[in-house]
């Protein structure tokens, strides 16, 4: 099965560069102690691939980049937040179901590429 990947964020102007060179991005927080992202990242990314295909992945380490997650408000992991033409469109957070995304995020998506 092919999976959309998520790209590595190694300081906070990677991240805005990505928010401001792409339409669309969604960016998901982690940390390395969370068992909750590292069970959600596949599923996330294969929903990305096969429903939001023209949305980029990026991935934020929030243990290494703690100031970048301060400065997007993220204080818990796991925190999605998905971005259009770099504004902030939708943010979930810690408990969130992946049909809860699809259905909140398909109209944006539409509305952005269609």
């Amino acid at each position: 099965m092919i999976i959309a990947a998520f790209r590595a964020i190694e300081t906070e102007q990677d991240l805005e560069r990505l928010k401001g060179r792409n339409g669309a991005l969604a960016v998901w927080f982690t940390g390395p102690d969370c068992r909750v992202c590292k069970d959600l990242k596949p599923k996330l990314a294969a929903i990305f691939y096969r429903h939001f295909p023209l949305i980029d992945l990026a991935e934020v380490d929030c243990s290494g980049l703690p100031a970048v997650a301060a400065r997007h408000q993220v204080f818990s992991v796991p925190t999605l937040l998905i971005f259009f033409e770099g504004r902030e469109s939708l943010r979930l957070v810690r408990n969130f179901s992946l049909q809860d995304l699809r259905d909140r995020l398909q109209r944006s998506y539409d509305l952005f590429f269609l």
